[in-house]
């Protein structure tokens, strides 16, 4: 009798560690990163804040396409980096998911350096008829381009980028025969100020 007890403990200790073993979770299998290629013009440490995963994109043929003047195109490596943004996925080039951001939402996530009166500032800034678009005709891109060809003698072969900043916006042009871009500080009035080469000048 005590034989068939023990027999009997040892097969229930048993089923029970099979089922510990099969109740165990299987661990998701990570999503793969793609790496943005320079085909897509990435540009800056991360977006929206340094050391994230997505980056800004710039002017290519690549992207061409997906630009517009009234939101910023990203690139994140991944679909749950892309749908954090909480930006329209407008495309997938590589893997990479490219995201379109508003202006209006392009700061997300940046916090608020401005206090509690920050976004009603920034509203109505964006409201003011007086600002010049940044692409387009007559904008600050074509401004720039008419600068930089007069100020250097040579045609201008098309945008590298744009880095938009509260002060001012930085526009990068590819001049013919420059082996780097050349850069013009705009300002939303329609002001073109400083026109300047970015590589070394013994490249001139």
């Amino acid at each position: 009798m005590k034989l068939k007890v023990i027999v009997a403990g040892a097969s229930a200790l048993a089923l029970a560690a099979c089922g510990e073993n099969s109740a165990e979770p299987q661990a998701a299998p990570a999503e793969e990163l793609a790496v943005i290629p320079e085909s897509l013009a990435p540009f800056g440490d991360g977006y929206p804040n340094a050391g994230d995963p997505c980056r800004n994109l710039g002017e290519s043929a690549a992207t061409s396409n997906y630009l517009d003047d009234s939101a910023m195109l990203v690139g994140c490596p991944s679909e749950a980096s892309a749908e954090a943004l909480g930006g329209n996925i407008v495309g997938n080039v590589d893997g990479v998911r490219l995201v379109s951001m508003p202006m209006g939402d392009a700061n997300a996530g940046m916090g608020d350096a401005m206090g509690e009166n920050g976004p009603v500032a920034a509203s109505t800034q964006a409201a003011d008829p007086a600002q010049v678009p940044i692409r387009g005709a007559n904008s600050l891109e074509t401004r720039c381009a008419d600068k930089v060809a007069s100020t250097v003698g040579a045609p201008v072969l098309g945008t590298n980028r744009i880095e938009e900043s509260e002060a001012a916006i930085g526009i990068y042009v590819n001049v013919q025969g420059a082996e780097a871009p050349w850069r013009c500080l705009a300002y939303r009035d329609g002001t073109i100020g400083e026109v300047m080469y970015t590589g070394s000048e013994g490249a001139l």
